[in-house]
């Protein structure tokens, strides 16, 4: 788990000591508020240059934090009336996805995304926010329950990638990543996907075909996580860091490169430090997006979304070459 950040340490050491002098001010007859208001405004300038000039490392490790809100934090913040719903109907209920029926300012919808824990224990009952075959599809047999009764979806993804392990590999990962995105593509209702955290790879893919996709600022969005990339082109992990840089993988480098729709702000250190207030930063963009869509015909939903994802992307088209008159 993650929860201590480098870069961050000097802020969390002066906050600290603002605290205790507070602490001591009220416990004690001495007066420190000139000492603390000095303090409180060399905060605010070390948070700017901290917060303000995060390299891709920097977020990755953000994204990671053990703290950070989860799926079920954002359904209580922002839904009502949420009644989560299990299972595949072929083998299990995948703990790593969580999904149900909720409503949303009145207007019922379908909420699907990962899900990883806090701590250890928490974390092996959601096998670290890694899903098997059985969540992705719970999460389509959900997808299609709401096409049926024309609930929008709203997925929220932060996994570090579909679970590797044998048993999920002999029960179809691949082939249940593969379902969704031939589904995704032709649903009819809105589907909105918000990168809350990290989204890896075809785990996140899973869950990221939508008409609309978002991203905080601090979140990462990549085909395999830096340590690996660094693994294939380096073969050495310490070049991590060097990797995030190169891949191109933080929420700026995506609205970029047309990956994503739009930048989620994030509370000033990471959407941990206050939960409700990054639920209200959320907010009025997925409202803006779900008015838009909603708008739409189903099939103008299907073509909105064919459209999004053959125009992602960069590239330079050259000329054909000439062939050669000389036969090989």
């Amino acid at each position: 788990m993650v929860n201590e950040i480098d870069f961050d340490k000097p802020v969390l050491e002066l906050r600290k000591k603002i605290a205790e002098l507070r602490e001591f001010t009220r416990d004690s007859d001495v007066d420190l508020t000139d000492e603390i208001d000095k303090l409180e405004k060399r905060l605010e300038k070390l948070e700017n240059e901290v917060y303000e000039n995060l390299a891709p490392w920097d977020r990755v490790q953000i994204a990671r934090n053990s703290n950070r809100p989860t799926t079920l934090d954002y359904i209580q913040y922002l839904f009502t009336d949420f009644i989560e719903l299990h299972g595949d109907r072929v083998f299990g209920d995948d703990k790593a996805i969580v999904g149900g029926i909720a409503k949303y300012k009145g207007l019922p919808v379908t909420v699907i995304g990962h899900q990883r824990g806090r701590d250890t224990k928490e974390n092996i009952y959601r096998n670290f926010g890694m899903p098997h075959p059985e969540g992705f599809r719970k999460a389509l047999r959900l997808m299609k329950q709401a096409e049926k009764f024309e609930r929008p979806i709203i997925c929220f993804v932060d996994t570090k990638g579909a679970y590797p392990g044998k048993a999920a590999e002999e029960r179809g990962q691949s082939e249940a990543i593969a379902r969704n995105l031939f589904e995704m593509a032709g649903i009819t209702v809105p589907i909105i996907c918000i990168v809350t955290g990290e989204g890896g790879s075809g785990g996140a893919l899973g869950l990221g075909v939508g008409n609309r996709i978002f991203m905080l600022e601090n979140s990462v969005y990549s085909v395999i996580s830096p340590e690996g990339a660094a693994s294939i082109l380096w073969k050495d992990t310490s070049l991590s860091k060097k990797a995030a840089e190169a891949m191109k993988i933080t929420a700026s480098d995506l609205l970029e490169f047309n990956i994503i729709d739009e930048i989620i702000p994030e509370v000033k250190g990471g959407a941990h430090k206050d939960i409700e207030r990054q639920a209200e930063f959320i907010d009025p963009i997925l409202y803006q997006a779900l008015k838009e869509l909603t708008e739409l015909t189903q099939d103008e939903r299907v073509k909105d979304r064919y459209d999004k994802f053959r125009q992602m992307g960069k590239f330079i088209e050259t000329k054909e070459p000439e062939k050669s008159p000389i036969k090989s």
